[in-house]
């Protein structure tokens, strides 16, 4: 899977794509067992503006691009592979509606021919700051971002709880049994599973914030694999949903413990997430949010 919208151009997908091994870009919440999010007010889209033809002056495209999650009041985290390998002028922004699409979409018609404007309407201006080491090796490729922004504005547009950060090995510490009990779910704003048609494979919708459960399948000291399987009760993550939040019951507290990176093509079976939990994370994010 790619971690942008499957209307984005051709070159903009690959240059968005997660290299990792001979796993595919993941990112979106599938349809099965998944139920819009509103109130999940930390979650939001990143959104970005950038150039595609010959005068880079000015931008000429506005698009969603992944999922992400507010860590404290300035400080949106998602995924590397989300904010490198763009044109120049890229503009990244954040927005925390729900209908993130439907806004651009009114946005656009009131603003036509001014991507910036449309961006503003929807979405606040930020700074990324992706891993520097990334992407490192498959092991650990440090798929790490975050979008640094001005508290203020939004403060001024939202109402939020931070994501609480799990504490350092929170995942190693419940062992076997303790994962396999543990609930967990995912959110973003993606789009659903493969859908076969005349034409081929095509993932519907995308631009509205869901969530799903999802099931423990293994652990490593980079990734939590989540099962996404559709009998047992799990959705899960699909095209879009890359550096959204994979949450876990911890101690009775909703813990944000992995961002989705990576599964299988047709969002079928298992989400691959990046642990928050390890020192690795955990040095990254140390400058710009406290982890617990």
């Amino acid at each position: 899977m790619t971690a942008v919208p499957v209307r984005l151009s051709a070159a903009t997908a690959a240059a968005c794509a997660l290299v990792l091994s001979a796993a595919m870009p993941s990112s979106a919440i599938n349809s099965y067992n998944a139920t819009p999010a509103p109130e999940r007010t930390e979650v939001g889209a990143l959104v970005a503006t950038w150039d595609n033809d010959d005068n880079p002056a000015t931008p000429d495209r506005v698009d969603w691009v992944c999922s992400g999650t507010m860590i404290d009041a300035d400080t949106f985290l998602t995924a590397a592979h989300c904010t490198t390998d763009w044109p120049a002028n890229v503009k990244f922004y954040v927005s925390l509606d729900q209908d993130v699409q439907g806004g651009l979409d009114k946005a656009a018609a009131e603003h036509p021919g001014d991507p910036a404007a449309v961006a503003r309407a929807v979405a606040v201006q930020g700074t990324a700051h992706s891993h520097p080491e990334y992407p490192g090796p498959a092991s650990d490729n440090h798929d790490i971002s975050v979008i640094e922004l001005p508290a203020a504005q939004v403060k001024a547009r939202w109402t939020f709880t931070p994501a609480t950060l799990p504490k350092a090995g929170a995942l190693d510490a419940l062992g076997p049994q303790g994962l396999n009990d543990t609930p967990f779910f995912v959110a973003g704003y993606g789009t659903q599973e493969a859908v076969r048609g005349p034409g081929g494979h095509t993932h519907p919708g995308g631009g509205v914030r869901m969530k799903a459960p999802v099931g423990f399948d293994a652990l490593n000291n980079a990734w939590v694999r989540l099962a996404m399987t559709a009998p047992q009760g799990n959705g899960g993550a699909c095209y879009g949903d890359s550096g959204g939040p994979n949450f876990a019951t911890l101690d009775g507290k909703r813990t944000l413990v992995a961002t989705t990176i990576t599964g299988d093509g047709p969002c079928y079976a298992t989400n691959v997430s990046y642990r928050l939990d390890t020192p690795g994370a955990r040095a990254f994010l140390s400058p710009f949010a406290k982890p617990a």
